[in-house]
């Protein structure tokens, strides 16, 4: 039985841990062929070696032009041409209003949008020039549905990831590309240990007690896993999601409805 991405060629951004490493295990799976694209190349080719010959590394910094198109043209040679790209790669930070620095507003956008936007850019040229159509799924987050007293940067950045999602839908669908995104709710794992410090300082908290909390609170049960999430991200990047254009898919345990 051959898998749902048979033949595909993926480029997933930020992927050499976390979510991102597990949407490329399950392409993997699915019979793709994975560039794992990280700013930190040592640790994407450690990624790569451990996820076998389907996987190979791709040096990337989303903040830049140059290296945003390097990376394509790396998955074009290397195997004829890209078929689907996962924007992951995202910066998360938090402070009240009274305490948001224009350099963390800089960054935040300059990786959560800028980076989103221009890779997502550099990927549609390449498939529009192939003629082939393709997927491309952002990765928002419900933070992106809704406002967070101290989190309101992050939380615009993503809103704007949903925003690009549907323009970019609207644009590129003539090409026969979908573009898409999931939007996650709270996920366990190593960036929501950095969360939850932030939390800690900001709320008085004890380390440890909001990651608590959300997650009882999520009306799944628990906390979400990067698991979680691969089935969406197989099902937007196959054949089964031609009809499907410019939506926000919401997999967060029940946390947000729309």
């Amino acid at each position: 039985m051959t898998g749902r991405l048979q033949g595909k060629s993926a480029l997933i951004t930020g992927s050499a841990r976390g979510i991102g490493r597990a949407f490329a295990e399950a392409y993997i799976r699915e019979g793709a062929t994975v560039a794992i694209a990280d700013i930190n190349l040592e640790r994407a080719t450690e990624t790569a070696q451990a996820l076998g010959a389907a996987a190979y590394a791709v040096q990337m910094d989303v903040t830049s032009q140059t290296s945003i198109d390097a990376a394509i043209r790396t998955v074009e040679e290397k195997t004829g041409g890209l078929d689907i790209l996962i924007n992951n790669a995202a910066l998360f930070d938090l402070a009240p209003i009274v305490e948001i620095t224009r350099e963390s507003f800089d960054r935040l956008y300059a990786i959560n949008v800028a980076g989103t936007l221009f890779t997502l850019q550099a990927a549609a040229k390449s498939m529009i020039a192939r003629g082939k159509g393709g997927k491309i799924i952002n990765m928002a987050s419900q933070a992106g549905r809704r406002g967070e007293a101290l989190v309101a940067v992050y939380c615009s950045t993503k809103a704007a990831v949903i925003s690009l999602t549907q323009s970019a839908g609207l644009d590129l669908i003539k090409h026969g590309i979908n573009v898409n995104a999931i939007a996650p709710g709270v996920v366990d794992g190593e960036h929501w240990d950095g969360v939850d410090a932030h939390f800690a300082k900001y709320e008085n908290r004890p380390l440890g007690e909001k990651k608590r909390l959300v997650g009882e609170a999520v009306p799944f049960g628990r906390m979400g896993r990067a698991e979680d999430l691969t089935g969406m991200a197989i099902f937007l990047a196959s054949h089964e999601a031609d009809y499907i254009v410019a939506q926000t898919y919401n997999v967060d345990g029940g946390n947000w409805m729309s």
